[in-house]
């Protein structure tokens, strides 16, 4: 959103800045720079957990936008902000670029107004959800061509992980499940991590318990604290991720990456795949580990306008 939020305020917007303790959210935001209030925190993964979590968020978010006169709600696969514009009636965007994800699109797509996702997910697949011809507001690639339209990587990242750019650099991703080592939760993972340890490998787990793992494991780099992955991801030979943003920031910044996701496949990832822009990985066998030759993207970026991604989320037709 970090684009959508700095397009506003260019043309004169006040745009307040919401997000919950949950993986590196908060650290990224210091990074960036961006003035946020922290409300709430992650529940746990049952659905029990997942629906008191929401109840308890989306009461904080009302309790905390009672007031402050706000005109419109947007937000990137967050349920919590669609119950709460409604209980303000606030008009709100929701976006997301996987339509998979049943329980909380039936919430968004019905509660929105306006719902922003990639072209290449068919409409078909929305409407059970809620969706309705008038509320979609579909666009041109994928939303990391947008906010990395104006990126460029910093060697910095470099230097502060103590990595040798003369030697082949991996960025690994950790799935969602909690637990990296479980072989019938994410086996390909498992394989993966077995047989790149030892190299000059970075890992980015998702919660303390996978990075108290990772230490256990040994033989991995894994940062400390929120880093620049762009640039790592950028200036690396090869991405592994079990899916999410960082395999689509690899393809828009033309880094190779394979998926070792093991769901079902959204629209978005089944064109990239399709167009030989990411691979699925079905055996760490595959993985071949060794410098880029020219260090230049493998693909060339596609670089989209993010004032046309902001339009998109704040025009009403």
């Amino acid at each position: 959103m970090r684009p959508v939020i700095e397009a506003l305020r260019r043309r004169g917007d006040e745009v307040l800045v919401t997000a919950r303790d949950f993986a590196q959210t908060l650290g990224l935001l210091e990074r960036f720079q961006l003035d946020h209030t922290a409300i709430g925190h992650h529940r746990g993964g049952g659905r029990a957990a997942k629906a008191v979590g929401l109840a308890s968020r989306s009461g904080a978010l009302v309790r905390w936008a009672s007031g402050r006169r706000i005109d419109l709600a947007l937000g990137h696969g967050s349920n919590d902000i669609s119950v709460a514009a409604k209980l303000l009636r606030i008009p709100s965007a929701t976006a997301f670029d996987y339509e998979w994800a049943r329980q909380q699109h039936s919430i968004n797509c019905r509660l929105a107004t306006r719902i922003v996702v990639p072209d290449v997910i068919p409409f078909e697949r929305l409407r059970p959800y809620g969706a309705t011809p008038e509320k979609m507001r579909p666009y041109e690639g994928l939303k990391e061509e947008y906010y990395l339209a104006d990126f460029e990587p910093d060697h910095a990242v470099l230097d502060e992980l103590g990595l040798d750019a003369g030697k082949p650099l991996a960025i690994v991703r950790t799935p969602p499940a909690v637990s990296l080592y479980h072989r019938f939760e994410a086996p390909v993972f498992t394989q993966v991590l077995d047989r790149l340890r030892g190299e000059q490998v970075v890992v980015l787990p998702r919660t303390q318990e996978q990075r108290d793992e990772l230490a256990r494991a040994g033989g991995f780099i894994v940062p400390e604290q929120a880093i620049d992955a762009q640039s790592l991801i950028a200036f690396a030979d090869l991405m592994i991720s079990a899916g999410g943003t960082m395999n689509r920031e690899a393809v828009a910044l033309g880094t190779p990456v394979w998926t070792t996701f093991e769901g079902r496949l959204g629209a978005v990832d089944e064109h990239l795949i399709a167009d030989g822009r990411m691979h699925r990985l079905t055996s760490a066998d595959q993985v071949v580990f060794e410098r880029r030759q020219s260090g230049e993207p493998t693909t060339p970026r596609i670089r989209r306008d993010p004032e046309i991604f902001t339009d998109l989320f704040v025009k009403a037709s």
